[in-house]
């Protein structure tokens, strides 16, 4: 049913720049039927402004129910954002949070602009990483994981 009610704005708004259109040609139509311009007036405000009203307020109706739309899939996407964060925090933490120190010369997984400890959950599943100490990767121009820190002791 939310659904059906969603759409109520976009098909009012149709219907009334439909409307307007129409009021607008009919002004028009019973404007052109007249020499004297004080016999056209009454055409000109009767159709036109009023279709041009009817216009602006069915473009403001779609314009709303579009707002309304967008609104609601940002909302779906801000809550998967959270959903996924939340499982990523769920996590087992990196080897550096449970208080076990990095050597400076121990292993680490580098990639082509980091390097991680092993247990990083960033890297998990990725293929192409080489191991190489921490300092050859520092000076290959690679810089540290901000998520499980190799460098952090």
């Amino acid at each position: 049913m939310k659904s059906g009610l969603g759409k109520l704005g976009g098909m009012l708004g149709i219907a009334y720049c439909l409307a307007g259109v129409a009021l607008v040609f009919l002004g028009w139509n019973g404007a052109a039927s007249y020499d004297s311009i004080s016999a056209q007036f009454p055409y000109l405000i009767s159709g036109g402004l009023a279709g041009l009203s009817l216009v602006v307020i069915g473009a403001a109706l779609m314009l709303a129910q579009r707002q309304r739309e967008d609104r609601t899939a940002l909302q779906g996407t801000i809550d998967e954002l959270r959903a996924a964060v939340e499982r990523m925090g769920a996590a087992a933490p990196p080897a550096s949070v449970t208080g076990a120190p990095v050597e400076v010369g121990s292993s680490v997984l580098a990639g082509p602009n980091a390097y991680h400890l092993a247990t990083c959950r960033v890297i998990q599943g990725q293929a192409g990483l080489v191991p190489m100490t921490m300092s050859a990767a520092t000076s290959s121009g690679r810089v540290a994981c901000r998520v499980c820190a190799p460098e952090a002791a």
